[in-house]
C-alpha cells in the first residue's frame, strides 16, 4: 500500500507531541484531508483526542502487545479510506520497553511502517542547542528518517531566529514553529489527561485551539509533501473476520448473541479492535454506560474494560439496579471478561462504596502507580484461557484489591499471582490487546452462545 504517513515524535515526554499531533490531525482535516490517527504504545487516552480531531476511531500500534508482525497490517486496516495518516509517538523517539534496546519504541514502529519522522522539540529553555539535539537524534539511528522539525513553545521572534540558526547546519528542515498558548491546557489527573469522552466540550475546544495553532505555525503543504514521500509498504490489511473465521460458531442467518461492552466515562480504556473482533465472531455488540444504564436486553456475555472507577465509585454504586443485575446474571452463568476497572466493579466495594459483589475482594485507591508491560501465564483454566497460556499485557493503575478469601488466580506474574478466575469469569488488572489472541473474543462469543441457548 502507498498511503502518505508521518510519525510525530519527540526527544522526550513533555515536548508537546500530543498537542502537535492532535493539532495536525485536526488542521489537516480542516484542509480537506481524510486523516487516520494512531498512537504508539498502550495509551488509552490520546486516541480519544485523535478521534475528536479526525472524526474516525483512534487506534494503537504496539509491537509488544500486538506482535511486531501485526503492526503494519493493523496500520493498513486503520488507514483504510484515509488519504493521510498521522502516528503519534510515545515518550522519547528511541524509548522502548526497558532492557530491550528500543523494542516497541516510536523508532521501532516508524521502521516497521517505513514512515518518515517529524521531531517535535521543546525549545522553551534552549536556543542554538536545539540544533545539537536534532543532530544527535538524526545520527543515533540512521535507519530512522527524520525529515522535519517542529519547534514548540517558542517565546519570541528573536528566540525563533536563534533556534533556527542552530538547526540549520543539520540539514533537517523546520516545518513549523509554535508559540506558547494557554488555550491548549487540558485537565489531567493521576493517570494522565482526562479522557475526551469525559469532557467533550473542553476536549473539542482544546482540539480546535491546537488546530488553529498548527494552521498558523506549521507549513501544512510541506508536512503533506513529506508524508507523501513515504515509501511503498508491503502489507495486507488486518481483517478481523479472517482472524476469527475458524472459531466462528454461528451458522448463516443464526441470531447473534448480545455481548454487552461497558462504556461511558468510567470504562473508557478499550481498544477499537475489541468490538471489531467481537462482531467478526458473530456477536451483537451493545455498548452501555454503567453509571446510568441497566444491562442491555438479552445480554449473553459481558466485557468490562479499564478506566477510572475510583473517581466515579459513588455514582457507580448508585446504579443499584445494574449492580444487582450483574450479580444475578453472573451467578446464573453469564460469561465475563474484566480488565482493571472491571475487576474493581466486580468486587464487593471500592473505597467504601458497594459494587456488584461478584468477587470476594475489596478495591481501594493507593498512592503508588503500577505501570508497565507484563508477561503473564494463565494460572487457571477458564472459558477464555487455558492454564499455562503465555500472554503479554499492560498494567496501568493506582488502585489495589484486597482478597477476602482464597481464590483461583487469573495470572502468574514474575512478582506472584494476580486476578481472580472462575470457569466463566476472568478478572484481573492486565489489559490485553486481543488482536494477538483472536481466539479469546471468539471464545467469549462461543460462551455467550451457550449461555443464550443458541449453541447446538
Amino acid at each position: 500500500m502507498v498511503i502518505p504517513r508521518l510519525v510525530v515524535a519527540a526527544p522526550a515526554s513533555g515536548a508537546g507531541k500530543t498537542t502537535v499531533a492532535v493539532g495536525l490531525m485536526a488542521a489537516l482535516r480542516r484542509a480537506g484531508h481524510t486523516v487516520a490517527g494512531f498512537k504508539v504504545g498502550p495509551d488509552y487516552i490520546d486516541p480519544g483526542f485523535h478521534a475528536v480531531a479526525t472524526g474516525r476511531p483512534g487506534r494503537n500500534l504496539d509491537p509488544m502487545l500486538q506482535g511486531e508482525e501485526r503492526v503494519a497490517p493493523l496500520f493498513a486496516h486503520g488507514a483504510a479510506g484515509a488519504d493521510l495518516a498521522v502516528v503519534e509517538g510515545v515518550m522519547g523517539l528511541y524509548d522502548g520497553a526497558l532492557g530491550t534496546e528500543g523494542y516497541a519504541s516510536t523508532a521501532h514502529v516508524s521502521k516497521l511502517l517505513k514512515a518518515p519522522v517529524v521531531l517535535v522539540v521543546d525549545a522553551s529553555a534552549a536556543g542554538r542547542s536545539v540544533g545539537a539535539v536534532v543532530n544527535g537524534f538524526v545520527a543515533f539511528d540512521t535507519e530512522v528518517r527524520i525529515v522535519g522539525v517542529i519547534l514548540n513553545k517558542v517565546g519570541s521572534d528573536r528566540h525563533e531566529a536563534e533556534v533556527r540558526a542552530g538547526v540549520a547546519p543539520t540539514g533537517v528542515p523546520v516545518l513549523g514553529v509554535l508559540r506558547r498558548d494557554t488555550r491548549l491546557t487540558v485537565p489531567s489527573r493521576h493517570l494522565g489527561l482526562v479522557p475526551a469522552n469525559e469532557q467533550r466540550e473542553q476536549a473539542s475546544a482544546a482540539v480546535e485551539a491546537a488546530a488553529e495553532l498548527v494552521r498558523q505555525g506549521v507549513d501544512l503543504e510541506a508536512f503533506v509533501a513529506a508524508a507523501r514521500a513515504a515509501t511503498h509498504l508491503e502489507t495486507a490489511a488486518w481483517d478481523p473476520t479472517n482472524e476469527v473465521a475458524e472459531a466462528e460458531a454461528a451458522e448463516a442467518g443464526a441470531r447473534r448473541p448480545v455481548v454487552a461492552v461497558a462504556g461511558g466515562p468510567v470504562f473508557s480504556f478499550r481498544y477499537t479492535e475489541t468490538a471489531e473482533l467481537l462482531v467478526a465472531a458473530c456477536a451483537e455488540v451493545v455498548t452501555f454506560d454503567p453509571l446510568s444504564d441497566p444491562l442491555p436486553e438479552a445480554t449473553a456475555a459481558l466485557y468490562l474494560g479499564g478506566g477510572f472507577p475510583e473517581l466515579h465509585a459513588e455514582a457507580l454504586s448508585a446504579n443499584e439496579k445494574l449492580r444487582r443485575q450483574v450479580a444475578s446474571e453472573v451467578a446464573a452463568g453469564l460469561p465475563v471478561i474484566a480488565e482493571c476497572a472491571g475487576l474493581l466493579y466486580l468486587s464487593r466495594e471500592l473505597d467504601g462504596h458497594p459494587m456488584t459483589g461478584v468477587l470476594p475482594a475489596t478495591g481501594r485507591m493507593t498512592g503508588s502507580l503500577t505501570l508497565g508491560y507484563r508477561t503473564a501465564i494463565a494460572a487457571t483454566t477458564t472459558a477464555f484461557f487455558d492454564e499455562g497460556r503465555r500472554v503479554r499485557g499492560h498494567e496501568f493503575h493506582r488502585t489495589t484489591v484486597d482478597l477476602d478469601t482464597e481464590v483461583d488466580p487469573a495470572w502468574y506474574l514474575p512478582g506472584g499471582v494476580e486476578g481472580i478466575a472462575r470457569p466463566r469469569v476472568h478478572a484481573s488488572y492486565l489489559h490485553l490487546h486481543w488482536t494477538a489472541m483472536p481466539d479469546v473474543p471468539a471464545r467469549l462469543v462461543a460462551a455467550a452462545r451457550v449461555h443464550a441457548g443458541l449453541a447446538k
